[in-house]
This record gives C-alpha cells, sequence and structure tokens, in this order.
C-alpha cells in the first residue's frame, strides 16, 4: 500500500470515530479568531489577572467559542479577586467582540438554523518597504556523530560529516508570520474581510478573501493579486471537530515563533480533527486534565524534477494537557512523507519512526512545557524543544525557544514584558532527501528565521485603554555562528572559495493601536534594523525599513 492510501486510510478512521463520537462531545460550532487578533492579548491579561486557569496557549488558533468559554471563566473568577478595574474592560470588549458565542455558550440548541455575515471583519493594509529580504538559501557544514544533548545515548548519527543545502526566503523584512503574504521594496496595499456562516449549532463555515497590488520586483511595474487566505467547513465543536479547507495554525507557547507550525508560511490546504475545547470526559479529566489535540493531513508544493522531484504528503499532530492551573505540558509532530522522487519500499521502523536508510520522510518532533508563577504576579516561564532528525522514537538534532512574560509588570496591570530566545541547529528545516526541505511556497511554516539562526527577542507594552496599547521591540538575531563552509561567487561549498561571515541583525519596532470611531481601530507599526554581514558575505551590511498602517473593524 503506497503512502497516499495510507493517509487516505487514516483520514477515513479518523472520520468514522467522529461520526460515531458521543454528542456530549459537541457544544456550539463557531470559526477561528485569526492569530494577530487582539484577542489573544486580552486572554492573556485575564490570565496575568489570575481569572484564568484552564487556557492551553500551546495549541492556536481559538475558536470562538473556545475564547467564549473562557470569557465566561473569567467572568465567574472576576468577584473573587481583587483584580483591577482594566480586567472587567477586557471582559466588556471580549463581549462585543464575540457576541454571537456569548449569547449562545450555555444554549447552543437556540441556535438558528440558517445565519450568516457576510463581512463579520475586516483588515485594510497599507505597506511601505524599503529593504531586501534575506535569502535562507546556503550551504551549511553538518557534523553528523551526535548524540542527544551531546552526551545521551551515544552516537545515534553514525554517518560522515557532510554539507547540507538550506532553501527558503524571509519574505518581508521586518513583517514576519504574516501567514505567507509577501510585500516588496515600495508601496503595497491589501485588503481582508472574513465572510461566515452556520447552520444551526452544528456546522460553521468561513471565507477570507483578499486582494493586493505589490511592486513588481522584475519589471518596474506591479503586481495585483486576488487569493483565498482562509476558506473552511467545520463540522462539531466542544472536544470533537472536523474541519476540511484552508486555515492557519500555531503548534507551541512561543510568542514571536514556533518551531514546528506557525503562521510563516501560507496557509495549508488541510483536512484537520481537533478539540477547539478542552475534552469534557470525566476520564480524560480524571487522569490528564484539561486536554486538547489537534491532527491535521495536508500536502506540499510539487518542487524540482526528475530525481529530485517531491511533492510529500504532511502530518501534523499536537497535544496538549494541563494538569494543573500553572501547569500545561504538550508534544508536537509534523512530518513531510513520500511523493514523487523516491524509488524503493520503506520498512515498518523507518515508516513509523523515521531516521533510518529506507525512510522517505522528514520529520521534526519534540515537547513544550509552561509555567504560570501565581506568586509572581502570575509570570509566565515556557519553553519548545524540537528534534530535527531521529534515532527510532528519540528525536534530536536539537533546536529550542524559550521565554517569560510578566502580564502584569506593575499593579494595574497596564504593563507587561516579554523576553524569548530562539536557537535552530544549522540543519533545522533542511533534509537530504527533500532539496527544499522544510518549506512551503519558499517559506518555512515554523520559525521565521530559519535554521542555523540565533535570536533575543525583548517586548514591553502599555495599554493605555483596552484598544489603545502602545509597544516596542527589539531583537538581535545571528546566523552562521555554526556551520560556516568556505562558498564560491555563487554561494555554492568551495573548499577553494571564502568563508561565510556571520551575519548579525540588529530590530526595532514600534507597534501602535488604537480606536478611532465605533468598531473601528488602526495599527501603527515603524520598524527599522541594521544588518552586518548580509547574507552571510563579509562587508555586505545595509538596513532596511518599512512602514505599516492597518485599518480594522471588528478584528
Amino acid at each position: 500500500m503506497n503512502h497516499t492510501f495510507r493517509l487516505l486510510w487514516c483520514v477515513l478512521v479518523f472520520s468514522l470515530f467522529f461520526i460515531a463520537a458521543p454528542e456530549r462531545l459537541w457544544a456550539l460550532a463557531s470559526n477561528n479568531i485569526p492569530l494577530d487578533s487582539p484577542v489573544y492579548s486580552y486572554l492573556e491579561k485575564l490570565a496575568g489577572f489570575g481569572l484564568l486557569s484552564s487556557d492551553i496557549k500551546a495549541l492556536k488558533p481559538y475558536s470562538k467559542a473556545e475564547a467564549a468559554r473562557l470569557l465566561f471563566e473569567a467572568e465567574r473568577n472576576l468577584d473573587r479577586t481583587s483584580s483591577p478595574p482594566f480586567a472587567r474592560d477586557l471582559i466588556k470588549r471580549l463581549r462585543e467582540l464575540l457576541p454571537r458565542e456569548a449569547d449562545l455558550r450555555n444554549n447552543p440548541e437556540k441556535a438558528p438554523l440558517v445565519d450568516y455575515h457576510p463581512a463579520i471583519w475586516m483588515r485594510l493594509r497599507y505597506v511601505y518597504l524599503d529593504g531586501i529580504p534575506r535569502s535562507y538559501t546556503r550551504d551549511a557544514y553538518d557534523p553528523a556523530n551526535q548524540s542527544a544533548f551531546g552526551f545521551i545515548g551515544g552516537n545515534l548519527r553514525p554517518q560522515p560529516p557532510s554539507i547540507v543545502h538550506k532553501y527558503g526566503t524571509e519574505g518581508t523584512p521586518l513583517v514576519e508570520n504574516n501567514e505567507g503574504a509577501i510585500y516588496h521594496r515600495g508601496h503595497s496595499g491589501e485588503l481582508q474581510w472574513g465572510m461566515e456562516g452556520y447552520i444551526s449549532n452544528i456546522i460553521s463555515l468561513l471565507v477570507e478573501p483578499s486582494l493586493s497590488t505589490t511592486p513588481d520586483d522584475n519589471d518596474g511595474g506591479r503586481v495585483w493579486r486576488a487569493s483565498l487566505q482562509k476558506a473552511y467547513v467545520k463540522l462539531g465543536s466542544g472536544g470533537l471537530e472536523l474541519e476540511v479547507g484552508r486555515d492557519a495554525n500555531w503548534f507551541g507557547p512561543g510568542y514571536r515563533g514556533s518551531l514546528t507550525l506557525s503562521s510563516n508560511a501560507r496557509n495549508f490546504d488541510l483536512v484537520k480533527l481537533s478539540s477547539p475545547e478542552p475534552l469534557d470526559v470525566g476520564w480524560v479529566k480524571s487522569w490528564f486534565g484539561d486536554l486538547k489535540y489537534a491532527v491535521l493531513f495536508s500536502r506540499f508544493d510539487n518542487t524540482g524534477s526528475g530525481s529530485n522531484e517531491r511533492q510529500p504528503w504532511f502530518i501534523g499532530t499536537k497535544l496538549s494537557l494541563k494538569p494543573k492551573p500553572w501547569l500545561e505540558i504538550g508534544g508536537n509532530f509534523v512530518r513531510q512523507e513520500g511523493g514523487p522522487g523516491f524509488a524503493g519500499s520503506t520498512n515498518f521502523l523507518d515508516l513509523l519512526f523515521g531516521g533510518g536508510y529506507t525512510n522517505k520522510s522528514n520529520s521534526i518532533a519534540g515537547v513544550d512545557i509552561r509555567f504560570r508563577l501565581p506568586w509572581l504576579r502570575n509570570t509566565e516561564v515556557y519553553a519548545e524543544y524540537v528534534g530535527e532528525d531521529s534515532a527510532l522514537f528519540w528525536p534530536f538534532v536539537e533546536s529550542y525557544v524559550a521565554g517569560f512574560y510578566i502580564p502584569c509588570l506593575t499593579p494595574s496591570g497596564k504593563d507587561d514584558l516579554r523576553f524569548e530566545y530562539f536557537w535552530g541547529h544549522q540543519i533545522l528545516y533542511s533534509d537530504v532527501k527533500f532539496p527544499h526541505g522544510y518549506t512551503y511556497k519558499l517559506m518555512s511554516p515554523g520559525h521565521s528565521q530559519g535554521g542555523g539562526a540565533e535570536e533575543f527577542f525583548l517586548r514591553y507594552s502599555h495599554w493605555f485603554s483596552v484598544r489603545n496599547n502602545l509597544a516596542l521591540e527589539y531583537f538581535h538575531t545571528e546566523r552562521g555562528n555554526v556551520g560556516r563552509v568556505p562558498v564560491n561567487s555563487s554561494g555554492k561549498y568551495d573548499p577553494d572559495g571564502v568563508s561565510q561571515a556571520v551575519e548579525r541583525k540588529n530590530t526595532v519596532r514600534l507597534i501602535w493601536s488604537l480606536p478611532i470611531h465605533g468598531n473601528f481601530d488602526i495599527r501603527l507599526m515603524y520598524g527599522w534594523e541594521r544588518i552586518h554581514n548580509f547574507d552571510l558575505v563579509g562587508g555586505a551590511n545595509r538596513s532596511n525599513q518599512v512602514a505599516m498602517f492597518d485599518l480594522t473593524y471588528n478584528y
């Protein structure tokens, strides 16, 4: 049985399980909240005030029904704590943004048979870019012959050192995690809006068209594009939901980036089974606490030709548990599997675990953890670890995201501070069997900075009011600290070439969101960065800057 049929059988088995599932797993069908919506920061703030204990942050997007569930939890806890007035303002704003889900939360059977909204939200964006994106396409040195964490398991990669080829693009300088949208140098514009509909409390659907224009770097003209940024149908809710279509996903607790799956690349066309809300099953709660999961299937682009032709299937899974109000733990796994260009068969162990001599896959797997410290103003400490390769079941060749978030830097709760660190191994997102590595539409579906990179990120924000927030960000990024090789004038490995240099980037961004009238808000962003040894070329220095203006409605 080939890989295509294996995947189809998996979808069929999960679909039959879905159909036969007990009705008590279902609640109110609803659509997902965009990953850059302020709703996520509102909920983070409420958790920082001690009003939420069942929030699971490492699996996104949230459905509107899940956000309403957390809203109701915050309201129940509001009178039991001495929260500042700002908390009530946050709750009020969430009710304004979630009217249907707040009204039907306790009575989903009262949902109208048919309901629709031709423009439930809108975002009009203008971007001015003076800059050039960095290329992630380069050769890097893979030392091989290593142990997990440098000392566990002995030599788990008993193979000669080699040169690995990394692939991809940054996309747009200073504008990461933008669902694959790329703006070129000069003036760009984009209009997106969400159209949604519902059938009773069981089926929901969303269509998100996008109209954009950006300069054409080739002929100096303009590129006009109409596309569907998202479009999906969802059946079910609560602890069991089937989604078919195109959507964004995020696996991991990181704010600026996630190691396995983020919103950096274009959204996948997918089939997804998940629990938008924690499972409401007695034995699950008694054994594991709050539990959420996601299993999704997709397929990547057809790239290359001849023996290098690839169009792999994509499998992604995420499990998050919250056994204690202060502890969240999870596991995640993504894999590119099979497709054209492979010969021969795969044995069972290599099919299951990868990492062997007959496997036709590229897997990234790991774990994440998040602690909330009530005695320290509900400060959160989190970390994610993944391995790019595996020896049987053990993922290694490690990469990391780690950080902390202080939601209440001052007693008013209107100041917060975040720090996040990223380390990507030099072979992260690369694989000899897939020449384009772990990329989709030329961009990394994982962390926006790609492999072979290190970054320190700092963000401070102040809330003048719920809809008026000013944030200052600084990040320092380096590429080429490890894995540098000599290259020729074309950037290819050449023992007689010039050694790659360490690229260093210092960036500052100012972001201001504020209301202007009714449910219309504006978001202003200005970013500037200085890059030394651009694209790892010694002495190639340059600066980039971007200015962005968003006009949003009900976002």
